[in-house]
């Protein structure tokens, strides 16, 4: 890829970690009894041993690869990404290859991952690094927060598994391992706190490509072991320390988890009608449209908020199309 290609942080490593003594003071994790070298290295042995084969993990990937990955991700499975992400890879490998498109051919090839103002996102993103830093992904933390669609945590992934730097990396993977491990809590608060960071800060490796590797294989471990619903606590490799385990798995006891629903919400309406959009590759009348979902009141909704998001254009009095 021709983006600036440096060895990302985050690959298994290639055997056992050593325990970093020099990454860590010698004291033992909250709640979990363990000096955090030995949790450091139990984790990234685990990590090394069991790490998925992903392509963005490899070390030829480019920043722009991860930063692609890392948006596709956000409440998105992998086996849902990978498709969509090695054709956007094949069709746009840098920055300026999606900057010299139509954002609208970013929502087409987003197809059905749904959450589509995500590609609008991405490629204000590629643009402002193609007018502004040459075509690379920056490596500043600070600078990738200015970028558009960049948040805390893009700006943190983005930093550590593509640069290898030390950044407090908290998705909701991070954050469940880390609530069960450490706070002996099922499930974390709805939203992250400020007792949530201070816990992952304090656990962090200081060495900054071991940091880098600790967040992804904190994040592996939630995602295959940790999970948030079935844990396979049997296989989790902190099952003896973990703090949820020793005080015998106590359920949930905060506000109700909101469950996604998805049949006959508009979110499901605003994916009927951008799907005839992408497969249109021209003009769309309101007509073909309106067969999509027989709600005409639902439907207008749909529609109206599809164009106050920018990810549709109307051209005239009912015509429509993908923006340009």
């Amino acid at each position: 890829m021709a983006a600036n290609t440096v060895t990302p942080a985050f690959p298994a490593p290639a055997g056992p970690a050593a325990p970093p003594g020099a990454d860590a003071p010698a004291e033992a994790a909250p709640k979990l009894g363990l000096p955090l070298p030995v949790l450091h290295a139990t984790v990234l042995d685990w990590y090394a041993a069991n790490a998925r084969d992903l392509p963005w993990r490899t070390p030829d990937a480019s920043p722009w690869a991860v930063m692609v990955s890392e948006f596709m991700l956000q409440q998105t499975p992998v086996k849902r990404v990978l498709p969509v992400w090695e054709t956007w890879m094949e069709r746009w490998p840098t920055p300026a290859d999606l900057a010299a498109e139509a954002p609208g051919e970013a929502v087409r090839m987003w197809g059905r991952l749904g959450y589509p103002r995500r590609a609008l996102r991405l490629h204000g993103a590629a643009v402002a690094i193609t007018e502004k830093h040459g075509g690379e992904v920056p490596e500043d933390h600070a600078t990738l927060l200015s970028l558009p669609g960049v948040g805390e945590y893009t700006a943190a992934a983005v930093a550590s598994f593509a640069f290898g730097q030390r950044h407090v990396v908290l998705d909701t993977n991070v954050r469940r391992v880390f609530a069960r491990a450490v706070t002996g809590a099922e499930y974390p608060a709805q939203a992250t706190t400020a007792a949530e960071r201070r816990t992952a800060t304090a656990l962090l490796p200081a060495a900054d490509r071991t940091a880098a590797t600790w967040a992804v294989a904190v994040m592996e471990l939630g995602a295959l072991v940790c999970t948030a619903r079935g844990p396979e606590c049997g296989d989790c490799p902190l099952f003896t320390s973990c703090a949820w385990q020793r005080a015998g798995r106590p359920p949930y006891e905060g506000p109700a988890r909101r469950g996604q629903t998805y049949e006959g919400t508009d979110r499901q309406v605003r994916g009927k009608l951008l799907a005839v959009l992408r497969e249109a590759h021209d003009e769309v009348p309101q007509a073909r449209l309106d067969a999509v979902w027989p709600d005409a009141v639902q439907r207008a909704r749909a529609l109206d908020g599809l164009v106050a998001d920018g990810l549709v254009e109307p051209v005239e009095q009912g015509v429509y199309r993908l923006p340009r």
